[in-house]
Parts: C-alpha cells; structure tokens; sequence
C-alpha cells in the first residue's frame, strides 16, 4: 500500500469518534475516505478547525457562487500552487458539479483558455492575483468583479477560498498527501452502481 503522507496516518478505529463519524458518513456517499482526512485526523483539534472553516467557506448558500464556482476556485488556486492533491481530488468535484469532464484540466492549468463564462474568468483572474500577489490587489479588482455582479461579500468569499485553499495546498504538499486513486475517473466515466 502506498503512504498517503509522510507523517503519522492513524487507523480508522484511533480516529476520535466525531472525526470518524464524519468520515464514515463521506465514505457511505462517496464510496471511500478521502485521504485529506485519515491525514489531518492524527492532529485532532487542527482537523476539526480546518472542516469546520472548510464547510464555512465551500457549504455557503450564496446566489453569486455556486458550489462549481466555489471548486472552480479551488482548482485554480491548487494548479497555481501545484497541489497534486487538491487538482485531482477537487478537480473531481468540479467535473461531476459541471458535468464537463475537460473543466478542471482547463481550470488547473490556465483558466483563461477553459470553458467558462467571462463572469467566472474574472473570478479567476481576481482568486490567482490574491493566490500568487495579494499585496498587489487594489480597488479596480473589486470594480471588474462589481461589474459582473459580485457584491463585495461574493469577493470576500473568493478571496477568503483562495486563501484558505492557499494553506490546504501547503498542508498536502508538505504532507506529500496522496490523491485517492477514485478522484481520477470521478466525472470522467459513469460510476459503478
């Protein structure tokens, strides 16, 4: 079996019981432990932490971002930061949420070229400038966003993605975390019933 990070993985049954619950509850709806998982759970208070501002951010009811947009994000933060982990395994999520089996290669590697509407490549445009020259950003970001509708909780929100993704990608890359060999074909072929 290959190592899904080089620091301490614990078993299912050591998993604290409200890190395993939730983890059983992904595996009953996915079919399997995603490994951003068994390898945040050997620090506890940190995982809990990570999830619950994880949910906060991705899990938001919010007419200007769905949950695509919100992954489209991800993607493109985790392919500027070269997070292996994070492209494929939320890279999935993006295919199945679109239906597009193309758009999280397109996003990972250059948004500007991918399938998207001109409202998601300036939210793209806006998320890599904070994810690779925050200290560069200044009002006329916020004015191209407002023109296509953002408000500017919407843009906190894609900043506040970007950011946190911006450590998650961080985390697995130190980890050296492994993607789960099922977020390869996820949105790409049928899944098995």
């Amino acid at each position: 079996m290959n190592k899904i990070s080089r620091f301490p993985v614990p078993e299912l049954n050591d998993v604290a019981d409200d890190l395993r619950t939730r983890m059983l509850e992904v595996q009953e709806k996915a079919g399997f432990i995603p490994n951003v998982f068994l390898t945040l759970a050997h620090r506890p208070a940190e995982c809990r932490a990570f999830f619950a501002y994880h949910d906060a951010l991705m899990m938001k009811e919010s007419a200007a971002l769905n949950k695509a947009e919100r992954e489209m994000i991800v993607v493109a933060t985790s392919g500027a930061n070269d997070c292996l982990y994070c492209i494929v395994a939320h890279g999935a999520i993006l295919r199945i949420y679109t239906k597009n089996p193309r758009i999280a290669d397109q996003v990972a590697i250059n948004h500007r070229k991918a399938e998207i509407t001109p409202k998601q490549r300036a939210m793209l445009d806006y998320s890599l400038k904070v994810c690779l020259h925050s200290n560069e950003v200044e009002e006329g970001d916020f004015e191209v966003l407002r023109t296509h509708g953002f408000t500017d909780d919407d843009i906190w929100d894609i900043g506040s993605i970007t950011a946190f993704f911006g450590m998650s990608n961080r985390l697995a890359n130190m980890a050296s975390m492994k993607p789960n060999e099922e977020f390869y074909a996820m949105g790409r072929v049928p899944r098995a019933k």
